[in-house]
C-alpha cells in the first residue's frame, strides 16, 4: 500500500473524472425526478456512487476504483434481477458503466493511483471476472431463447384438406391471392430444400423515387399475375403491365393524378382483375377491338387513385375501357358533398363479387367531425354502374343521394382490405371509427354501432346480414386494418366455414362468417375507466379468450408492461424513458386517453395491420407478422390547441398516425407519437416486431419469432441516423405481410431490416434471406412463369418513414437459376 499527499496530474485522468462526475450528477437528478414518481431507486444510487468515485479517481485515491466495481457489481445484480438474460434489455443496462469501467485497466489510471488499497492481481482479477461474467451474458443472451420466443414442440399439422384455385395454376388473381384473403400459394417448385439458391430474377423502377414533386408516396403493392403478365398500381396510381418473366413493361397506364393535398402517406396496394364470363352478351365492353385484335375490355384491370376515382383498363393493351363510366372511369367523389382534396382516396384493392366492384375508402384521420362520408359502394364490373350503396347513418337506404342530399358525413370508413365469398353471395368489409380518433362524445347511435367492426355485406343488394365489433367505443384508432381471412374449420366434428379476423389490439377473432357468430369464445371482460369521457366508455371489451394474442403484453403483469419493460439505446435516455413512463397513466391496454399523457399499447401501428395474415387451408394454419410498439397520447384542451395553431386547413390534411392533430368539432385536439427517447430508441425494449405462426384446430402457438435483425436500425442525433449495422435478431416493426406456401415455406419483408426472408413453416427457422434495395414495407406475392416454368417471388421495395427504411420504387422479383 503506498501514500502520498500528492495530487494526480494526468490531464486524461482529470477529464475522466470530470465527465465521470457529470454523468453521476445527471443520474442522481434524474433518478431523484423517478424515485420521486415512484420508480427504481436505482439511477439515484448509482449516480451518487459514480459521483463519489469521480471525486476519489480527482484526488488520486485508488478507493475511487473499488467504489466503482461496487457500482458495477450492483449494476450486474440489478440488471439481471430486474430484466432477465437476453442481449436487447442488458445492453443500455450494462455496456455504458462496464464500458467507462475498461478505463480502470489503463496505465493512465494506474499511475494515477496516490493513495488507498491497490493489490495489481486482486485488481486484475476482479476486472477479469467482471469482463468474462458480462461477455458469458451477452453471449447467453443472443442464443438462449426468451418470453416473447416460441419454438414449435411438436410436428407441423398434416394437411387435412385440398385447397383448390379457380384460377389457373400458378397464377394470382386477387390482392390475397383469392378472394378468400388467404395469401396461400398451392405451389410446391420453392421448397425448404432448395430457397437458399433463390437469386434476383429482375428489378423495375417505377420512376417514382426521387420524387418529381412532393413527397415520396409509398409503395406497398401486391402485384396480381394473369397469364404471361404482372398487373400493379405505382404510387402515383398509373397501372402497369410487366412480362412475368423478364419484368420489362409491357404497358403503362397514366392515371393523371391530381396529388394536391394528398400526403406522403398516400398508396396504392393494389387493383383487381376481371373477366367477363363468356355466356353473358358483351355488355359493357367496348364493341371496337383493342390493338391485339381482342374485344376491348373482355379482360380488365381495375383500380382505385388516391384523388377518388376508379380506373378500368384493357389487360392486354392499357387502353381505358370506354364503356366503363365515362370514358374509362367513376367519379368516387359523387354524393359525397364537400371534399377536401387529400380527405377521402382508396388505398386497398377493390374487390370483385359477383361481377360487382366493392370499394371502400380511407377518410384522413383526426381532423374535424365534418370529413365525407365513409360510405361502401359496388359498381357493375363491367358497365362502372352504380350498384348500391352502404351509408352507415341510412343503413336500410343502398340507392344513391337524391339531388341536393349526400351520403351522412364522418361515419366510420372501411379502408382496409375486403374479402368475399361467391358462394355465400357475402363481401366481408372491416371498418374503421367515425372522425375524429381520440375523442368520441359527438358520435351518433350508428356510429357506436358499427366502428371497429366486421360487417358482413350481402353482395347483391349491399343489406347488412351481420356485424360484429371488435372494441366498443374506440377512441384508440383502434381501426381494423386487416383483411378478414375466410378458411373452413372442423370445430366438434362440423365443418364450419370460418372468419379470422386479426386487428390492431392484438385479438384474433374466429367468427362463422355466414352469421358472424364466435367459432372460439369471445367474452366481454372489465378494461380501464376514466379519462376525458368516463360516463361513455364501455365497461367492458370483447377478448377472444380462447386464441393467442398479438397485443405484446406479459400475461404474468398485471398491466401487461411495466418500468422494467422501458428500455433506450443508453442508460440516460432509458432513465429518460422510465420518468415519462411514470408521468403518463397506463393501467393496461385500452387506457383511456385524457388531458394528462397515457401509455397507448399495442399502438396504432397494431398488434396486426393491413398486411393482415396467411393461411395455410389445407393444414389449418395461420402465420402473421405482428407489432409491438407503444405510443404517447394525449388530449389537448381546445383553447391550448388554438394556441398551438391546431386547425384542419383546406388541402392539409396532417397526419394520420403520429403528431399533433385538430380534431376540429370536438373540445379537444389530440398529441400522439410513437412513444421514443430523445434519441429516436423506443421507449419499450425489444422486441417490436414478431411473426408468429398458430395452429387454428388447436389454438396454440406452433412458433414465434423476432421479425427482423438490427442491421438497419440506429438512433438520430439531430438529422442524422447513426445505423447500428448489427446483424443480431432483435425484432423490428413493420409494415406489410407474410405469404405462405404449400411446400412449407414463410415469404415476409414487413420490417425495419430491408430484406426479404423465407421462413420454414415447420418451425419458423429463417432459410434465405436478401438484402433490398429498399424497406420491403409490402406483402409479397409468388406465381409461375409460363415462359420458363420457374416459380418467382415477388416483392415491392419502397420503403416507409415510420420504419425508418429506405425509400425507393422497386419491383424486386427473385427465382431459381434456370439451370436449376
Amino acid at each position: 500500500m503506498t501514500t502520498s499527499s500528492q495530487r494526480p496530474t494526468g490531464l486524461v485522468v482529470r477529464l475522466f473524472a470530470v465527465i465521470l462526475f457529470l454523468i453521476g450528477a445527471a443520474y442522481a437528478y434524474g433518478g431523484a425526478q423517478l424515485a420521486s414518481l415512484g420508480g427504481s431507486p436505482y439511477f439515484i444510487i448509482t449516480g451518487i456512487a459514480v459521483v463519489v468515485s469521480a471525486i476519489l479517481i480527482w484526488r488520486g485515491s485508488a478507493w475511487g476504483g473499488w467504489v466503482y466495481a461496487a457500482m458495477l457489481a450492483y449494476t450486474w445484480i440489478w440488471a439481471v434481477n430486474e430484466a432477465g438474460v437476453d442481449f436487447w434489455t442488458l445492453l443500455p443496462r450494462l455496456s455504458g458503466p462496464f464500458l467507462f469501467g475498461l478505463f480502470f485497466l489503463t496505465p493512465a489510471y494506474k499511475r494515477s493511483i496516490v493513495s488507498g488499497p491497490r493489490p495489481a492481481g486482486f485488481r486484475r482479477g476482479i476486472a477479469a471476472v467482471f469482463a468474462l461474467s458480462i461477455l458469458g451474458l451477452f453471449g447467453w443472451g443472443l442464443v438462449k431463447g426468451d418470453i416473447h420466443e416460441a419454438t414449435a414442440t411438436h410436428a407441423l399439422p398434416e394437411a387435412v384438406d385440398t385447397y383448390a384455385s379457380a384460377a389457373p395454376e400458378g397464377e394470382w388473381h386477387y390482392y390475397g391471392n383469392d378472394q378468400h384473403g388467404t395469401r396461400f400459394s398451392p405451389l410446391t417448385q420453392l421448397n425448404p430444400e432448395n430457397v437458399d439458391k433463390l437469386q434476383v430474377a429482375w428489378t423495375y423502377r417505377t420512376g417514382d423515387y426521387p420524387p418529381p414533386e412532393g413527397p415520396n408516396r409509398r409503395f406497398e403493392v401486391t402485384p396480381l399475375k394473369v397469364g404471361y403478365s404482372l398487373f400493379f398500381c405505382t404510387p402515383r396510381n398509373d397501372i402497369v403491365a410487366l412480362n412475368a418473366e423478364t419484368g420489362k413493361e409491357r404497358w403503362r397506364f397514366n392515371a393523371k393524378v391530381n396529388l394536391r393535398g394528398v400526403t406522403g402517406s398516400a398508396a396504392c396496394r393494389g387493383v383487381a382483375y376481371y373477366e367477363a364470363p363468356v355466356s353473358e352478351p358483351d355488355q359493357g365492353t367496348d364493341t371496337a377491338q383493342n390493338s391485339a385484335g381482342h374485344a376491348l375490355c373482355t379482360r380488365r384491370i381495375i383500380g382505385p387513385t388516391v384523388d377518388a376515382r376508379l380506373l378500368a383498363v384493357d389487360a392486354e393493351t392499357g387502353e381505358a375501357c370506354t364503356g366503363f363510366g365515362e370514358n374509362g372511369q367513376v367519379d368516387l367523389k359523387k354524393g359525397l358533398g364537400e371534399v377536401i382534396s387529400g380527405y377521402s382516396y382508396v388505398s386497398s384493392a377493390p374487390q370483385i363479387v359477383r361481377g360487382k366492384v366493392v370499394i371502400g375508402g380511407w377518410i384522413s384521420d383526426g381532423q374535424s367531425v365534418n370529413e365525407p362520408s365513409g360510405v361502401i359502394r359496388a359498381f357493375d364490373a363491367r358497365t362502372g354502374a352504380f350498384t348500391w350503396a352502404f351509408d352507415m347513418g341510412r343503413d336500410t337506404y343502398h340507392g344513391e343521394p337524391e339531388p341536393g342530399e349526400e351520403y351522412t358525413r364522418g361515419t366510420p370508413n372501411s379502408w382496409a382490405p375486403i374479402s368475399a365469398d361467391d358462394e355465400l353471395g357475402l363481401v366481408y368489409m372491416p371498418t374503421g371509427n367515425a372522425t375524429p380518433d381520440y375523442w368520441g362524445g359527438h358520435r351518433r347511435d350508428f356510429d357506436n354501432k358499427y366502428s371497429g367492426s366486421v360487417v358482413a355485406l350481402d353482395a347483391e343488394t349491399g343489406a347488412v346480414r351481420w356485424s360484429f365489433q371488435t372494441i366498443h367505443y374506440d377512441v384508440w384508432d383502434m381501426d381494423v386494418g386487416s383483411q378478414p381471412s375466410l378458411i373452413d374449420l372442423k370445430v366438434n366434428g362440423e365443418t364450419v366455414p370460418a372468419l379470422v379476423q386479426l386487428t390492431k389490439r392484438g385479438q384474433n377473432f374466429v367468427l362463422d362468417r355466414r352469421t358472424g357468430k364466435p367459432v372460439y369464445e369471445v367474452k366481454e371482460l372489465p378494461v380501464p375507466q376514466g379519462g376525458a369521457e368516463a360516463e361513455r366508455l364501455s365497461k367492458t371489451q370483447p377478448f377472444s379468450v380462447e386464441m393467442p394474442e398479438f397485443s405484446g403484453v406479459d400475461p404474468q403483469k398485471v398491466t401487461g408492461i411495466d418500468e422494467t419493460d422501458m428500455w433506450g439505446a443508453t442508460p440516460f435516455d432509458m432513465m429518460w424513458c422510465r420518468i415519462q413512463y411514470r408521468k403518463a397513466r397506463w393501467e393496461g391496454p385500452l387506457t383511456p386517453p385524457g388531458e394528462d399523457p397515457i401509455v397507448f399499447f399495442p399502438g396504432s401501428l397494431g398488434g396486426n395491420n393491413w398486411g393482415s395474415g396467411s393461411y395455410d387451408p389445407e393444414r389449418k394454419i395461420l402465420v402473421a407478422n405482428w407489432n409491438r410498439v407503444p405510443m404517447y397520447l394525449r388530449l389537448i384542451p381546445r383553447p391550448e390547441a388554438d394556441k398551438m395553431g391546431l386547425k384542419a386547413a383546406n388541402g392539409s390534411p396532417g397526419t394520420s398516425v403520429g403528431g399533433n392533430v385538430p380534431q376540429m368539432g370536438v373540445p379537444y385536439a389530440a398529441g400522439l407519437a410513437p412513444f421514443m427517447s430523445p434519441l429516436g430508441a423506443p421507449c419499450l425494449a425489444p422486441p417490436y416486431g414478431m411473426v408468429t405462426a398458430i395452429d387454428l384446430t388447436t389454438k396454440k402457438v406452433i412458433w414465434s419469432k423476432r421479425s427482423g435483425t438490427a442491421e438497419d436500425s440506429g438512433v438520430t442525433i439531430g438529422k442524422t441516423k447513426i445505423k447500428a449495422s448489427l446483424p443480431i435478431k432483435m425484432g423490428i416493426p413493420g409494415l406489410g405481410g407474410t405469404i405462405t406456401t404449400k411446400s412449407g415455406l414463410v415469404f415476409v419483408a414487413a420490417s425495419g431490416e430491408q430484406s426479404l426472408r423465407a421462413m420454414n413453416l415447420a418451425t419458423g427457422d429463417i432459410l434465405w434471406k436478401d438484402r433490398l434495395p429498399a424497406g420491403g414495407n409490402a406483402t409479397p406475392m409468388t406465381y409461375l412463369s409460363n415462359e420458363s416454368g420457374r416459380q418467382f417471388v415477388v416483392i415491392a421495395a419502397g420503403g416507409h418513414n415510420l420504419m425508418q427504411t429506405q425509400p425507393g420504387d422497386y419491383l424486386v422479383a427473385y427465382a431459381l437459376p434456370k439451370a436449376n
